[in-house]
């Protein structure tokens, strides 16, 4: 089988499983380090013609990460596509196991086995009431049903625009300050927070600087994602 994913989490996924089957991957591919594939360019806007060019027996889309015209164009053009779309932890873990089977994998893989044991067993925390920015210029917020969402109600957060109409409303700063949130949960992805960037916009309320991959890749992070996050939200800045 010859596998084209344009998933950044699956890429990591397949790699780290079946390696043998993947000769293609975006630009956004970051793990794991040194992976030596096809690249075909972003996620938002992959090379299609790059992607034929690697005759796939399959190609890796996810709803959210992907556009829908690309995906139309790659049926249009008759390549198989696998699309995944899970919007909690649960849905990740079931649809990662549903993608290896898929790709002929007998028995799950270690990292996917240590995931499902990490995350079931996780203490009931007290709810921290929290604003999830993804992006700024303009603010971008974590809204209703996204799988990051619910990866941070599982650690205790509350997530003060989870009943939002929309998955990631765009509240101007005035009403984020408004909302008066125990705590700002600012991830390096996608848009790259860091202790001088971020903060500042929210005096007063304290900031926890968190992994994006760990917190929205749905994929061999998910093992080490409870600890690392937990402990990343109990270390404000």
């Amino acid at each position: 089988m010859r596998v084209v994913s344009l998933v950044p989490s699956l890429t990591e996924a397949v790699a780290a499983t079946v390696p043998e089957v993947l000769v293609g991957a975006t630009d956004w591919c970051t793990h794991p380090a040194g992976l030596a594939v096809a690249r075909v360019g972003g996620s938002k806007h992959p090379d299609l013609a790059a992607v034929q060019a690697l005759r796939p027996d399959l190609v890796l889309v996810n709803v959210e990460e992907n556009r829908e015209a690309d995906a139309d164009a790659l049926r249009a053009a008759g390549v198989p596509l696998h699309v995944t779309y899970p919007r909690t932890v649960d849905e990740g873990l079931g649809e990662l196991g549903s993608l290896l089977a898929v790709l002929g994998v007998a028995a799950e893989p270690d990292w996917l086995v240590r995931a499902r044991a990490a995350w079931a067993g996780l203490p009931a925390l007290p709810p921290r009431r929290a604003i999830v920015p993804v992006w700024r210029r303009p603010w971008v917020v974590l809204g209703s049903d996204t799988f990051a969402g619910d990866v941070l109600r599982r650690l205790g957060v509350a997530n003060v625009y989870a009943d939002a109409d929309e998955r990631y409303p765009r509240p101007s700063l005035d009403e984020l300050r408004a909302r008066a949130a125990e705590l700002v949960v600012l991830p390096d992805e996608p848009y790259a927070f860091t202790r001088s960037d971020g903060p500042e916009a929210f005096p007063g309320v304290p900031c926890a600087l968190v992994s994006g991959r760990h917190l929205t890749w749905y994929g061999p992070s998910l093992a080490e994602a409870p600890a690392l996050l937990a402990a990343q939200l109990s270390s404000p800045a």
